[in-house]
C-alpha cells in the first residue's frame, strides 16, 4: 500500500496495483480499476516515485522485463 494525501490533508492508503489511470486537471485524479475516482494533492512525479519504491520494496521490479 502507498499513502496519498487527499485534498482535505488526510492520508489515505491505496493499493498501487489497482490504479488504472492518473489525470491532472489541475489536481491529480486517480481512477481505480473499480471505477472509483480519488482526487489527491500528490503530484504525478511524487506518486510515480511512491509506486516505484513500493514495487522495489516488495521485489516486483526484478520480475519485470
Amino acid at each position: 500500500m502507498i499513502d496519498v494525501q487527499r485534498l482535505d490533508g488526510k492520508k489515505y492508503w491505496i493499493n498501487p496495483h489497482m490504479i488504472e489511470s492518473m489525470e491532472q486537471n489541475p489536481d491529480l485524479t486517480l481512477t481505480m480499476l473499480s471505477g472509483k475516482k480519488i482526487v489527491v494533492k500528490d503530484t504525478p512525479d511524487e506518486l510515480i516515485h511512491k509506486i516505484i519504491s513500493y514495487r522495489r520494496k516488495i521485489g516486483i521490479e526484478a520480475q519485470e522485463v
